[in-house]
């Protein structure tokens, strides 16, 4: 959780920096002096480790020259997109080199007729949906950060988003890769086709990885027609309990929510100190619910969920038609982030996945185990797939307290798991999760993955320290 301690990186070979300075295409494109690269030594989990060496590619030949340099002089090459990620995937645990895809961020061909977008991983998120947009399409994949992330850093991670519930991952939303393996080999894999099942599907391993694997240089994305309208609602519940066994029944009738999200009532009490947002006083939790479609169908699908939703608990339902009516329906949940900021700027932001049918017991769970450990713990999501985001409000430079998170952390994966859970639903693993994962990976499997890393990367260089346990410090 705390930041590392600041370290002089190790100085890289005069003939490694020669012959890397020569691969590039640009004389700007090697960074080495200490105010250039210490930016590139951190993402958003705050930890700190600088490189020694930037590199700002700008092709996916200049990748693989750089790539097969590290390997001859076994230095360690850390992938980075924009760095958004809060699990420490992008903090150059063993110095060496980061390579920073910020430089490869063309368009390389739109397929609108195939329902398809070929694109470098710099490429941002919101780019790519304003470029679409004007043929009547969009990707679906849309993380909170979708306004600064990369493409390449939304598949490294598998980021999804609210509309993952209806709409997928970017695992369902990608069709191919082309990408240069830890070991320095050019890969093409997927396919651009609707459908295809020739060999293993390498695309789907790579997609997740989290830069162990390879360094995707191409993405094919498989686009989706832009729904024609949608209906936004925010229902209140008294407690948590009825509000879970609502999405249970939304989720169980045939119109699929385009999101389906969540908040506490903690939540909904910060929030209502810190914004003039109208909440009824009882309300225990709330759920924003969004449906998408046709125009003819809109009023029939809204009428659906909205009866899905009745049940004990239920307070308020709100239907917004509007975009102002939207826009004021959504300015509660916008509320939330500022105020969590307000009160912990610091805070611990975990995202774990249960099923839905076992949210209300989960947050009654958590709720003890944050009496238990004296942790202030506020729960957002995706009710509609069950991931939620748990942040432990903690003041890092209160020694006390931090050892208290630390064992209330220990409590919520242990929790999540007996939940038949899973730790990680979009946030990956990077970092701050490698100490817990044998507890959700058996060590057959585990060894599996620890055969294919070396199979992609024999020499080990490639964001070495990352979602193996042990792995930190060699």
């Amino acid at each position: 959780m705390p930041s590392e301690p600041e370290q002089l990186p190790p100085p890289l070979p005069a003939t490694f920096l020669e012959q890397l300075r020569s691969t590039l295409g640009s004389s700007d494109a090697l960074l080495t002096h200490p105010a250039d690269i210490w930016g590139y030594g951190y993402d958003n989990s705050r930890r700190q480790v600088p490189p020694a060496a930037v590199v700002l590619p700008s092709t996916h030949c200049e990748v693989a020259a750089i790539v097969q340099l590290c390997n001859r002089f076994s230095i360690p090459l850390t992938p980075r997109g924009r760095a958004t990620g809060t699990p420490g995937g992008a903090v150059p645990l063993h110095h060496g080199v980061v390579l920073s895809t910020e430089r490869m961020n063309r368009i390389l061909k739109y397929a609108p007729k195939d329902r398809y977008l070929v694109v470098e991983p710099g490429v941002i998120n919101a780019t790519v949906q304003k470029h679409v947009a004007k043929e009547g399409f969009f990707w679906p994949p849309d993380p909170t950060s979708a306004a600064f992330s990369t493409i390449g850093g939304n598949l490294a991670y598998n980021s999804a988003g609210p509309r993952a519930v209806k709409y997928g991952t970017p695992r369902e939303n990608t069709l191919g890769l082309r990408a240069v393996t830890g070991g320095g080999k050019e890969i093409r894999v997927g396919v651009r086709t609707s459908k295809g099942v020739v060999g293993y599907d390498l695309t789907r391993l790579l997609i997740g990885s989290e830069g162990t694997l390879a360094i995707i240089t191409e993405a094919t994305l498989r686009l989706t027609p832009l729904p024609e309208t949608k209906r936004t609602l925010r229902i209140v519940y008294r407690d948590i309990h009825s509000a879970a066994a609502a999405v249970s029944r939304i989720m169980a009738q045939p119109v699929i929510p385009s999101t389906l999200e969540f908040i506490d009532a903690k939540a909904i009490e910060m929030i209502r100190n810190y914004s003039k947002a109208a909440i009824p006083l009882d309300a225990g939790a709330l759920l924003m619910v969004e449906v998408d479609g046709i125009e003819t169908a809109i009023n029939d699908a809204t009428a659906l969920l909205i009866e899905a939703a009745k049940g004990t608990g239920l307070l308020t339902v709100e239907t917004a038609h509007t975009r102002e009516e939207i826009d004021a329906l959504w300015a509660m949940r916008k509320a939330l982030s500022p105020a969590l900021r307000k009160v912990a700027p610091k805070k611990i932001n975990e995202d774990v996945v249960v099923p839905v049918s076992r949210m209300a017991e989960f947050i009654d769970r958590l709720d003890r185990l944050g009496r238990q450990h004296q942790i202030t713990i506020i729960n957002f999501g995706h009710a509609g797939n069950g991931n939620i985001h748990v942040n432990l409000l903690i003041d890092p430079e209160d020694k006390a307290q931090l050892v208290r998170a630390e064992h209330c952390l220990e409590g919520l994966f242990t929790l999540v798991l007996e939940l038949d859970g899973t730790i990680s639903g979009e946030h990956g693993i990077g970092i701050e999760k490698t100490p817990y994962i044998t507890k959700e990976i058996g060590s057959t499997e585990l060894e599996l993955m620890r055969q294919l890393k070396r199979q992609f990367d024999p020499n080990g260089i490639l964001n070495p320290g990352k979602l193996f346990p042990g792995s930190q410090s060699g």
